[in-house]
């Protein structure tokens, strides 16, 4: 906590703790083309985080999502769904999981919260692939430089039934394999892709950990891919599944200034 309180205080220093103010653009089902591998990652019917296709089989997301919201136990591969661009009760493609892989480094239990910031990165894999000419994977990339324009594309509290894209939030520090914006995030969005905006098609730089406030300045903590990314694709390649059943006493006190921000539904 230490050094993500020394990365908030740079920012108020340097004057650059405002979130940017252009509201999120929540998509219809025709200004969604193109972000449609971003969908909702649900489990059962109690909570959710959102997730990207990177490959045909493969979602990426944020590694605390792939435990239970209420006992913080490792989530039930059964009640894990993906809907690639979910939008208003139907998606292009509905798949279960057959596993998923979290970072080896994660742990919820122990270490400080800039380690589990590092490292909060889970691939899940489907039960069958999403055939790319339904839906497009996005490419990864590496971590943004400091002041680059990014963009974040989410389901979250307030727009649960529809992604909303944020399209001008800009990087305001990087500490390690923590990113810093002022992309203004809620509830549900954890694991939302963050963008590179630079050119062409967006690629993915960062996933979505927590969001935090400092001095009344919304800003959000994404994880970067830098690393991370290759160990979690050795681990698919090793067929090293995460957890598979195991029952592990973990970690369930809340963050103080950063808060998870998977989501539960709301009526």
């Amino acid at each position: 906590m230490k050094h993500l309180l020394g990365i908030f205080l740079l920012i108020c220093m340097a004057g650059q703790g405002q979130a940017d103010s252009q509201r999120d653009t929540v998509f219809t089902q025709n200004t969604s083309r193109g972000w449609d591998a971003v969908g909702r990652l649900d489990f059962g019917e109690s909570s959710f985080c959102t997730g990207s296709l990177i490959t045909p089989s493969l979602v990426l997301t944020a590694a605390h999502c792939l435990y239970d919201v209420d006992t913080q136990k490792p989530q039930k591969i059964g009640e894990i769904q993906f809907r690639a661009g979910w939008h208003d009760g139907q998606s292009l493609a509905s798949r279960n999981v057959s596993r998923y892989f979290v970072h080896p480094d994660y742990e919820m239990a122990i270490g400080s919260q800039q380690e589990q910031l590092t490292n909060d990165l889970a691939l899940v894999e489907l039960d069958r692939p999403v055939s790319e000419s339904v839906v497009m994977p996005f490419e990864t990339a590496h971590r943004p430089r400091k002041g680059q324009t990014v963009g974040v594309v989410s389901y979250a509290h307030g727009h649960a039934d529809s992604a909303a894209l944020q399209s001008s939030c800009h990087v305001l520090a990087r500490q390690g394999g923590v990113v810093v914006t002022s992309c203004d995030v809620d509830f549900g969005a954890s694991g939302s892709p963050i963008f590179s905006m630079k050119s062409g098609r967006p690629m993915i730089v960062s996933v979505v950990s927590a969001k935090a406030q400092f001095r009344g300045n919304k800003v959000s903590v994404g994880t970067a891919l830098d690393g991370g990314l290759d160990v979690l694709f050795a681990m698919v390649e090793r067929g090293r599944a995460s957890f598979d059943g195991a029952d592990e006493d973990l970690f369930s006190q809340g963050l103080r200034d950063l808060q998870d921000v998977s989501g539960t539904f709301y009526d």
